[in-house]
């Protein structure tokens, strides 16, 4: 399918094939004429697969076909919102690219900004409002923003925008939106809080997947690497040094905790930066920048600033932390493997954290493969503790785990070969800077197979789950050549 079969316009196709590209992917080939027919839409698909120029292209094409172009000021006839503000600077951007050739203005408004700039581009008039809920209300609320002319209403990813507690302000904003609207909600899961948003918004949905809900992307390959909390950071720029990643999106349960990890991997001469909440847009944007022209090889994340990075090719992600939601792992992964590319999806698992590992692993309905890394065994003798959730709520703590106390891992000193086993890692999902200053090899991996089948309940802490726990010796790490500018 081509899409010029898809009955676009050929203002839009011309701006299509100037992003090069040639085929529709499969959430846009069911969408886009499902919405230039005017029904709505309940879409559910990963992020990366395409989802946003599924509803921006058609969504332009239906604005064109409306006629209401006249100069000078002119009223919103089509809303965005999106959770975060680096999704909507996302979505604002395709909005121009795809609409560059045709006369209709659009403009991107959230909170970290002044709003003032944002005021004098809204008295302009535009046609189509890309907004976090937040900004948006305070603009209703200063009666720079009318919105009773909307012809479509988008809300994409919905589930975030729930769990973020934004509830309350999709209401408000709903109730001043007209009833009779073209809507179309899109979300990577589809909890119950979700299906009961639906029902009340929209009117007889097509139900639009690409994948089964809840489940990762199948090019995304993910293990376990069961470590002891307290050495997950020297686990953690081990593997980052010695295969020389240059590119990796890490995640942390906090901000707190996204700005430690980000100085103690600066500390070991790898360029990092966190992203996170607290961080004002001009740092997040700056931080977004260099990982991108990898300046920052690293770029650490809470799963709110992470959702709308938009990375091509990002070939790693690591959660140095599980999430405390089970279906934020899903996200999380999501950030790679996009567009049908590979993508590795790699999660240091501590004993406390079993409870969490077990809850994703049900939620994607498979068994995530475990590997240890050789001297990082982890310690039979360590209780788990509760994880702070929220304010004050703690995840109950799992079984201790059975396992091997590792010897103590001195990262200066030479490591034998790494021995990478079969690769078994088994894809989900089916049925879901170059730091200038160090210079480390890449580690020498030779494959090896284990016959072994442990039985016993060690899970991701004991490395003896259902003999599919591999032991992989620690990557060689060779003596590091430094600037001494760190």
């Amino acid at each position: 399918m081509s899409f010029e079969s898809l009955g676009l316009s050929a203002e839009l196709l011309r701006a299509v094939s100037e992003k090069g590209y040639n085929t529709p992917t499969p959430i846009q080939q069911q969408s886009i004429p499902l919405i230039l027919d005017g029904k709505d839409l309940m879409g559910g698909a990963q992020t990366g697969t395409g989802k946003t120029a599924g509803f921006t292209l058609p969504l332009l094409q239906r604005l064109m076909e409306s006629g209401k172009t006249e100069k000078g000021p002119r009223a919103i006839r089509a809303l965005i919102l999106t959770p975060t503000r680096e999704l909507a600077a996302q979505v604002g951007e395709s909005v121009s690219d795809y609409g560059k050739h045709l006369p209709l203005k659009s403009t991107v408004i959230f909170g970290g900004v002044k709003i003032n700039p944002q005021i004098q581009k809204l008295r302009q008039g535009i046609d189509i409002l890309v907004a976090t809920p937040g900004r948006l209300l305070d603009h209703v609320g200063q009666k720079t923003i009318n919105l009773s002319k909307i012809d479509i209403l988008v809300l994409d990813e919905a589930d975030r925008m729930l769990d973020m507690g934004f509830i309350h302000d999709i209401r408000k904003v709903l109730a001043l939106v007209p009833k009779h609207k073209q809507t179309l909600l899109f979300s990577a899961t589809f909890s119950n809080d979700i299906k009961q948003l639906a029902n009340g918004l929209l009117n007889s949905p097509e139900l639009v997947e690409v994948a089964r809900h809840n489940t990762a992307s199948e090019t995304v390959t993910q293990l376990i690497h069961p470590v002891d909390k307290g050495r997950k950071r020297e686990l953690l720029s081990l593997l980052i040094g010695s295969n020389n990643w240059k590119q990796v999106l890490v995640f942390t349960r906090t901000k707190h905790a996204a700005n430690r990890l980000s100085e103690q991997l600066n500390k070991d001469g790898i360029a990092s930066a966190p992203i996170h909440g607290n961080k004002s847009q001009a740092a997040r944007t700056k931080a977004l920048a260099g990982f991108k022209a990898n300046e920052v090889r690293v770029l650490v994340a809470t799963d709110i600033a992470a959702r709308g990075l938009d990375i091509d090719q990002l070939p790693h992600v690591v959660n140095f932390e599980l999430p405390n939601v089970a279906e934020d792992y899903v996200h999380r992964i999501g950030r790679t493997g996009r567009a049908g590319r590979e993508g590795e999806a790699m999660s240091l698992v501590c004993v406390d954290e079993l409870k969490l590992l077990k809850d994703i692993e049900r939620l994607i309905k498979r068994e995530i493969p475990k590997e240890v890394i050789e001297g990082f065994e982890v310690d039979p003798t360590i209780k788990a503790e509760p994880i702070q959730r929220g304010r004050g709520r703690q995840q109950k703590p799992s079984r201790k785990p059975a396992g091997k106390r590792g010897p103590s891992n001195n990262s200066n000193a030479p490591r034998p070969h790494a021995k990478s086993h079969s690769k078994n890692r088994n894809r989900s999902g089916g049925s879901g800077e170059s730091d200038g200053n160090s210079q480390r090899a890449a580690p020498q991996r030779r494959t090896q197979t284990r016959s072994d089948n442990r039985s016993g309940g060690g899970g991701a802490g004991g490395g003896e789950a259902n003999g599919n726990v591999k032991r992989a010796a620690a990557p060689q790490r060779r003596p590091q050549t430094r600037s001494g500018n760190r």
